[in-house]
């Protein structure tokens, strides 16, 4: 896999530009791995990303467009 990170620049989220190497905005969950971890967190702007964490440091290797407003709207929340 190809890490969608700019490492030269430190990367950022494409789509607000919140930093690769800052704190994910929420851990949506952790799996361990025989390679190290594999981490799925969501950008402040509703992105998904799934990150590596193995012996050779962090890598986003892959990037969801922010979440549709549309789809997450309170009309789904209601009971």
């Amino acid at each position: 896999m190809t890490s969608t990170a700019d490492r030269r620049a430190g990367g950022a989220c494409p789509h607000c530009g919140w930093p690769d190497h800052a704190e994910p905005f929420q851990v949506v969950s952790r799996h361990t791995t025989a390679a190290g971890v594999t981490v799925w967190t969501r950008c402040g702007c509703g992105s998904l990303q799934m990150r590596v964490v193995d012996a050779t440091g962090l890598r986003i290797v892959s990037r969801s467009r922010p979440a549709d407003p549309a789809l997450t709207s309170s009309r789904f929340c209601e009971r």
